[in-house]
């Protein structure tokens, strides 16, 4: 019988151990090291401007009849229209994949379309359409939409998602290790997960899905205006409530180089832009401020905002989906410590394009608040009817000045954690400025359901449920989920 010496038994599990220690390392590595690409997570300079739009879509309920109220897409048309020198768009879903048995309005096609017209009657005209790998199923198919713009001349820029840091990091070290470097494209075999009547995917474009990464941002840039919005240009979208600003100045060049870098971390060049008829910045008047904010600092700016509030002062929010722990600490805080009037409007996590939600996190959060306010934070439910209230709409009055923060980013770490892209703007105005008043109008409207039927008290989405607390904390955490 062979005995194999004890000194070398020793050497090969060694050799063993050494080969699994640094395959976890390398693993973890691909996981947790992914550095910030250079230009995100911007805090733009202070712009002073004199003119500021605000743009909402509602969809409600009134006199047993559902309304639709739509804004945000018209004005992208005529920006579009106007534009002589550039559009830049950023727009996160961008596709008319949904079930077949629901009808929505055909946003996608309207603005594919638009575009297309525009660079026909403007040849000179440079127009970049920046959007999500979602749109083609993270690489397992094309879009129809997108191969059309480029036919036409126009800049299609698909993002590199690889290069954003990792929110799920034990999943994305396997993935960058073991499947990033095979095609997602080709022959699929798994029912598409958007839509039934779209092609079926291969097992490789739902293993990139499961990194839950994702260019979140949906604005449009010319020379002339700029729009920040929380609407997507998506067909199965179209009827959900969203919020959108339109500014105008010298911000335009912040969010054209935020833009800038969002292409060059896709190997593409947005090349330099013709913007001598930018409006300038109105400094004679001073009585609006803003920033452009994306990613990591539309947290640093929020808590900050949140912790200068004192008793007398009102936070309003208006959300779809807000989980994010350094928040929602900072909300109690105002509210129990400082006496700070907080209220809330929230989707209650019930409708996503047909499918039933499980009400993870909003529910789970909502019950928080309250218990450990002791009912001082007050909240309503958005009252959707299949659609979803997709607004992410922060306002905070102080005496004598407000500041505003709206855009794309949701309240969670994903979004404002430096892991998705992101943009929101934030607005500083005195508290007669028309701008505060409209945002004031708009949740004063939903809050007390002035001429429709828009909210539901809190108990009608009231949750206990220990499990699913435990869940979102989890998935919060870990960032496995799509929040």
């Amino acid at each position: 019988m062979n005995h194999i010496p004890v000194k070398t038994r020793l050497r090969e599990l060694n050799i063993k151990t050494i080969a699994i220690l640094l395959m976890i390392t390398v693993i973890f590595g691909n996981g947790f090291l992914t550095p910030l690409p250079e230009g995100l997570s911007l805090e733009g300079k202070t712009h002073t401007v004199s003119d500021i739009e605000f743009l909402h879509d509602l969809s409600y309920q009134k006199d047993g009849q559902t309304i639709h109220e739509q804004e945000i897409f018209n004005r992208v048309s005529e920006l579009i229209d106007q534009a002589e020198k550039f559009i830049i768009v950023d727009m996160f879903l961008f596709n008319d994949e949904y079930d077949g048995k629901y009808e929505y309005p055909a946003v996608s096609a309207n603005l594919t379309q638009a575009l297309i017209d525009k660079k026909k009657a403007t040849p000179d005209i440079h127009i970049t359409f920046i959007t999500d790998e979602v749109n083609t199923c993270y690489g397992a198919y094309s879009s129809s939409f997108l191969e059309e713009m480029k036919k036409s001349g126009i800049n299609v820029v698909l993002t590199d998602l690889n290069k954003l840091r990792n929110s799920n990091p034990v999943y994305s070290g396997f993935w960058n290790t073991f499947y990033r470097w095979f095609d997602t494209e080709g022959q699929g075999w798994i029912p598409n997960p958007f839509s039934p009547d779209s092609p079926k995917v291969t097992l490789r474009a739902y293993m990139k899905l499961l990194n839950f990464k994702a260019n979140h941002r949906k604005i449009l840039a010319t020379e002339k205006a700029a729009l920040i919005s929380s609407a997507n240009p998506h067909d199965a979208s179209g009827y959900h409530s969203n919020i959108a600003f339109v500014v105008k100045g010298e911000i335009i060049n912040d969010l054209v180089e935020s833009e800038r870098a969002v292409a060059e971390l896709s190997g593409q060049v947005i090349p330099d832009l013709e913007t001598t008829v930018l409006a300038q910045d109105d400094h004679e008047s001073n009585d609006i401020e803003v920033n452009l904010l994306t990613e990591g600092k539309i947290r640093k700016q929020l808590v900050e905002a949140i912790q200068k509030t004192v008793s007398g002062d009102t936070i309003q929010i208006g959300m779809f989906y807000l989980a994010d722990r350094k928040i929602i600490k900072e909300l109690v805080a105002a509210s129990k410590d400082r006496d700070v009037y907080v209220r809330l409007i929230c989707d209650a996590n019930k409708d996503a394009f047909g499918r039933e939600k499980n009400g993870i996190p909003n529910r789970q959060v909502a019950a928080e608040l309250v218990k450990k306010t002791d009912g001082k934070i007050k909240i309503k439910w958005y009252n959707t009817q299949g659609e979803q209230f997709h607004t992410k709409l922060i306002m905070i009055n102080h005496k004598g000045v407000s500041e505003i923060f709206g855009g794309s980013a949701n309240l969670t770490r994903r979004n404002i954690g430096d892991y998705n892209l992101e943009t929101d703007l934030k607005i500083t105005a005195s508290n007669d400025h028309e701008i505060v008043k409209a945002v004031s109008r708009y949740f004063e409207r939903i809050w007390n359901n002035k001429d429709g039927d828009y909210t539901v008290d809190f108990d009608k989405y009231h949750e206990k449920s220990f499990l699913k607390t435990v869940l979102y904390r989890f998935q919060e955490w870990s960032g496995l989920a799509t929040f």
